[in-house]
């Protein structure tokens, strides 16, 4: 704040009140210098944006736009994509596996991370560079100035795979202003974090800022490691660094050029899940764990309680630069030239245990030839901006070449035949007991884990061991674009927009599919099934080589081949299966498509604006980077053994409208928006998990309906700033009939993680007490009712309705050269699902991974300026 001055205190009292509201907030968007109070807005009418990519009025832009600023971020407590969630109705983040498997939905639409080769339904860009999924913006963002929330289809302005929205996030840039900021952070958990930067002039022309933090945290879940080799007790701590250099040069008045450069690191235990419905197999797997306890004797989500005795470490490393240059030129009427060049580098390598059990049965090695996702991004954008009386126009031009390569693994433990075995021969020999039992035949259903040895014919325990699949894919895919986006002002009250976008995409894909350990269970047993399971159920079937020779053929004619395709299944899943050992496959598709936009927006009044809007918007295609398998070689087919060649499915479309309002109250104190959306999707990307690996269904027709209402109210009591938004949106599947039977809940229902009703609201408090000194209040809380956390509609992953509470309250200086701060997240310790699974070849059991527990501690901050 500014002291000795009234007036401009009191400006400057509101406008940090007006920072601290969680939803619908921005500064003055100044790109080259952090704004002066004294140029910041003093009502909230004056909040401006850049949703066009362009600097307008909030209340001016036709889209349902949230803006989160750098105060509010920091009242939050917000480092990367996956906390703001909680500040922003109708968006949900959730993580998986690993950080590497993060994905944002908006409106409920989005698209399942766990796999590379899924391209994300809501796009994220960082400082004007598109990132190719949400897991590669997911890290710590820095110093922020803001990030802009953009709902619906965006493809328009920010390019391919934007149709539920944008998640757009600017960083600080550099000042001519000399400036330190530190940070110090510890809480519970053992959580200790540190933060720094400096930002100065190099002469009149030039300036730079560089930022760095460390942050460190143990784990949140406790778990059980059986007989090991994992060592880690915990899990889902953080263990993460960044450093951000960026170097500023003007050298005329017309001309500026911004470098960047950024690395960031976490090497963290990530990710287990605890059990929510314990099934008939956690018998089998307490039996092979030492100590006899692989799977919680109850479930329990609320212990936090996990097991694992294989290691989940990941490591994941971002790295990047990116040049920025703004070029006032003498074209068409001085208009604006900007060039935004990147490279990116982004890999991740992460252990897991599949089977999420202290039993040893399948599990993957952090270890980056046998688990690693890696991009390589080069991107160039070019846009050509400018304005007259009646037309603002944009024209552009995007450019991006992405190499992806993958590793992708599976290791078999010592558990994993006697676990397997038991399970199957349980089940089928126990089938074959009943059908005999009327003819007075018994079955031996003793010892059931050397049952598929009997099979194979290959001695106990030879059958799945080592490294069991080794897969290598490497995709390339180019993608080039030209847009244009402009709005005519056909009267001083009415605006028509018009966009329209071209994007020509090829990709092209190399597989190439091993299994080290020669596959030799599944090898023994397609090499003849029905010889191999007949003889195994002789062997069972009591006294049958006493049975007449004919009526031994005739019991076997008619259990065989029952028997044998379900036995031959089981022993040939994706990993352990002899026919993929070998394929060498490539794919190429290229795809040509339109996206675009038109708004009409009507100015009633200065303080009234309404507008209607139509968009078309488009997510690419791409190819299934698993081990596919179905009955027909097909990825139509259900389930079965023979290997997919082609994994590809199509695009993705939206047929996007909405109405909506804007509003503006209390001379410009109260700001009250709403907007009525429709959204058609066709060939909607569901990514599922089958229990045993991940299938691409492209679903005929997705919608999502709804309403959306913002309301923002600087009061009329000084200091004191409210915020609410509340969004509800039907979005449910088509009621076409899919080919798997896990999906069939889907047709007709509410998609899942996509719940009907999120709101979130907020009050802020800042007072001055003393002459020098002021206290500053922060209390949000965020509502989402109930919704289903798995792809498949289960049951058992439904999420009851829950509110997440956080709260923050600093003490420091007027002029802000010290702050510190008491907060806590999650004050209520809700326990929620972020997203539900069939627990692997664990049939009837079902786990989760969780949201963060309740968190707290006190941050202390020092500025110098």
């Amino acid at each position: 704040m500014v002291s000795g001055h009234p007036q401009r205190h009191a400006l400057a009292t509101a406008l940090l009140a007006i920072l601290a509201s969680p939803a619908l907030l921005s500064t003055a968007h100044a790109q080259d210098a952090t704004p002066a109070v004294e140029d910041r807005p003093t009502t909230l009418a004056g909040i401006t944006v850049t949703a066009q990519k362009r600097e307008e009025a909030l209340q001016d832009v036709p889209i349902v736009v949230n803006v989160l600023d750098a105060q509010l971020l920091q009242d939050t407590g917000v480092r990367d994509i996956k906390d703001m969630q909680v500040l922003v109705p109708g968006l949900t983040v959730t993580s998986t596996q690993s950080a590497a498997q993060t994905t944002a939905r908006i409106r409920g639409i989005g698209t399942v991370g766990d796999n590379a080769g899924l391209e994300s339904s809501v796009g994220v860009v960082i400082d004007g560079v598109y990132r190719s999924r949400n897991s590669v913006g997911f890290g710590d963002l820095g110093e922020v100035e803001r990030i802009e929330v953009l709902k619906g289809p965006q493809g328009t302005v920010f390019g391919k795979n934007t149709s539920a929205g944008v998640i757009n996030v600017v960083t600080r840039r550099p000042s001519y202003s000399q400036s330190a900021e530190a940070e110090i952070t510890a809480g519970n958990y053992g959580l200790i974090g540190v933060s720094g930067g400096y930002n100065d002039a190099l002469g009149d022309r030039a300036a730079f800022r560089v930022f760095a933090a460390k942050r460190d945290r143990d784990g949140v879940d406790e778990v059980r490691t059986g007989g090991g080799p994992r060592k880690a007790t915990d899990d889902g701590d953080q263990n993460y660094h960044t450093v951000r250099g960026q170097l500023l040069l003007e050298p005329t008045d017309t001309l500026d050029i911004n470098f960047s450069a950024d690395y960031s690191s976490r090497e963290e235990n990530c990710c287990v899940t605890v059990t929510t419905q314990r099934g008939p197999t956690a018998a089998i797997i307490n039996a092979l764990t030492p100590g006899g306890e692989g799977i919680i004797p109850t479930a329990d989500p609320e212990r936090r309680l996990a097991y694992s005795n294989r290691s989940t470490e990941q490591d994941l490393k971002d790295k990047g630069v990116s040049m920025q240059v703004d070029w006032d030129s003498s074209w068409f009427g001085n208009a604006t030239l900007t060039s935004i060049t990147a490279f990116r580098d982004w890999q991740a390598i992460n252990g897991l245990d599949f089977d999420y059990s202290g039993a040893d049965i399948l599990y993957r090695a952090p270890d980056a030839d046998e688990s690693l996702t890696r991009f390589e991004t080069f991107s160039q954008e070019l846009r050509l901006t400018g304005s007259t009386d009646r037309l603002d126009w944009m024209v552009g031009f995007f450019y991006s070449d992405e190499d992806l390569d993958r590793n992708d693994s599976y290791r078999f433990g010592a558990a994993y035949e006697p676990y397997l075995s038991t399970l199957v021969g349980t089940q089928v020999l126990g089938a074959v007991a009943a059908q005999l039992a009327p003819l007075g035949l018994t079955v031996n259903q003793a010892n059931p884990a050397t049952f598929l040895s009997q099979v194979s014919g290959r001695p106990f325990g030879t059958n799945y061991q080592g490294l069991a699949a080794l897969d290598r894919h490497d995709q390339n895919a180019r993608t080039t674009a030209i847009f244009t986006n402009n709005t005519f002002h056909a009267t001083d009250a009415l605006d028509i927009t018009l966009g329209l976008r071209y994007t020509h995409e090829k990709k092209e894909l190399h597989s190439v599919y091993s299994n080290p350990n020669g596959s030799i269970g599944c090898g023994s047993t397609l090499a003849n099934p029905a010889a191999r399971v007949g003889g195994a159920l002789a062997q069972r079937i009591n006294n049958f080589a006493l049975l007449p020779p004919g009526l031994q053929q005739q019991l076997l004619g008619a259990l065989v081949p029952v028997v044998a395709p379900q036995v031959a299944g089981f022993m040939c899943l994706p990993w352990a299966n002899i026919a993929h050992n070998g394929r060498d496959v490539e794919q190429s598709r290229t795809e040509k498509e339109w996206s675009g936009t038109v708004k009409v927006a009507y100015d009633w009044s200065d303080d009234v604006m309404t507008y209607a809007s139509v968009a078309r918007g488009y997510k690419a295609g791409g190819f299934n980077l698993d081990r596919v398998q179905s009955s027909n070689g097909l990825s139509s087919g259900v389930q079965g053994i023979l290997p997919v060649d082609d994994t590809s499915f199509p695009g993705e479309f939206v047929s996007s409208f909405e109405l909506g309002a804007k509003s503006t109250w209390a001379e410009g104190n109260l700001l009250l928006n709403a907007a009525l959306f429709y959204q058609d999707y066709k060939d909607f990307q569901l990514n599922s998990f089958l229990g045993t690996s991940f299938v691409v269904r492209s679903i005929p027709e997705v919608v999502s309906r709804g309403v959306e209402l913002d309301l923002m109210w600087q009061t009329p009591m000084q200091g004191l700033m409210l915020q609410g938004g509340l969004t509800y949106a039907e979005t449910e599947y088509g009621d076409d009939l899919l080919p798997d039977a896990d999906l069939a809940l889907l047709p007709g229902n509410q998609m899942s993680f996509a719940p009907k009703w999120s709101g979130n609201a907020s009050a802020t408090y800042e007072w001055d007490f003393g002459a020098n000194y002021l206290g500053r209040f922060n209390i949000g809380a965020k509502y989402m009712s109930d919704y289903n956390t798995g792809s498949d509609l289960d049951p058992q992953k439904e999420q009851e309705a829950y509110t997440l509470l956080n709260a923050r309250i600093g003490f420091g200086r007027q002029d802000k050269r010290w702050m510190v701060e008491f907060w806590g997240q999650n004050l209520t310790d809700e326990t929620y699902k972020q997203v539900g699974i069939d627990a692997p070849i664990q049939a009837g059991s079902w786990n989760a991974f969780l949201g963060a527990p309740r968190t707290y501690g006190v941050t202390f901050r020092v500025n110098y300026f």
